[in-house]
């Protein structure tokens, strides 16, 4: 049996996955290494593939081609020993509506083998830092589409599995909820867990993870921790335009983007000061900060608004 290196939680070789008669893999030969006890980040639009390739290490799906195992042992042969060792929340699972949360948290629990004088605190104690211990009696098809959301994480991040998998966990939640879903994703990672998440928030990939890989109709861009990615960019800084310039005025200063209404100049320090001093004296509006993720995405996918994977997200 071949096994992955002990540091190593999911490790994908020429992974690929194709849908149907789809003329574009979802998944495309993508090569990595997910490092345990992390907090791992597959970054990118809808449609992008995050989804298919969480589902093929979480046993959910088969690849066309490669192979990838998990916590070392093999995905495809071997789902029973990847399958006791992992949770999950799928973007299709729903809540069951004549379950209270803390019914569905038990059941997460005991279906892992866990006992129930051991379940029952750990239950309450998920419930409580994930913010739904005021509605943990209350039956599911009263409670709003954001706690529900949030009851779905609980039943995951109760197990204290040793490999967790998030698709979009978030969607739906009001920001204190995501601080909460975050901080207790962080403690886990503290514990030993490791957390595989998919997203498209910037602000969450930013805040939380050790390493992101950004992904694009399939295919694996650019790896690394935030920092690493935006080294990755030439330009260190980027100024904001919402008036006072034309879009072929600003080239001369660097990479110009359009972002909602404003024009985005992604420049070095010194052509920055420059536009900056230039804006002032057109008693024009220009804000100057430190190029961000979110630059670093646009830059490498660009801002359409979503990919087209042929089959799954």
């Amino acid at each position: 049996m071949q096994v992955a290196s002990s540091g190593i939680a999911i490790e994908s070789i020429s992974l690929s996955k194709t849908y149907g008669k789809s003329s574009r893999p979802a998944v495309a030969d993508v090569t990595l290494e997910i490092p345990r006890a992390t907090i791992f980040t597959l970054l990118g639009k809808n449609g992008a593939g995050k989804t298919t390739f969480l589902r093929m290490a979480a046993t959910q799906l088969k690849p066309t081609s490669g192979t990838i195992r998990v916590l070392g042992f093999d995905a495809v042969s071997q789902t029973k020993e990847v399958r006791e060792r992992i949770a999950a929340v799928p973007q299709e699972m729903r809540t069951f509506e004549s379950l209270t949360p803390y019914d569905h948290v038990m059941f997460a629990l005991t279906a892992r083998g866990w006992r129930v004088g051991e379940a029952r605190p750990q239950a309450r104690r998920t419930l409580s830092l994930l913010g739904l211990a005021p509605y943990a009696n209350v039956h599911s098809d009263e409670l709003s589409g954001g706690l529900r959301q949030r009851t779905l994480v609980a039943m995951a991040l109760a197990t204290e599995a040793e490999l967790i998998f998030l698709d979009e966990p978030t969607i739906g939640l009001d920001p204190v909820a995501r601080r909460a879903v975050w901080k207790l994703m962080v403690d886990l990672k503290h514990a030993g867990k490791t957390i595989l998440l998919t997203t498209h928030y910037l602000d969450e990939a930013e805040s939380i993870s050790d390493k992101i890989a950004i992904v694009s109709k399939g295919r694996l861009l650019k790896v690394g921790t935030v920092q690493e990615l935006k080294s990755a960019l030439r330009e260190t800084i980027r100024v904001d335009i919402s008036s006072g310039f034309t879009e072929d005025e600003l080239h001369g200063f660097g990479k110009v983007m359009r972002v909602g209404e404003n024009l985005r100049v992604l420049t070095d320090e010194q052509r920055g000061s420059r536009l900056a001093s230039l804006a002032i004296e057109r008693k024009a509006r220009a804000n100057v900060s430190p190029v961000s993720l979110d630059d670093v995405f646009i830059d490498l996918v660009g801002e359409g608004e979503n990919d087209d994977d042929g089959g799954a997200d």
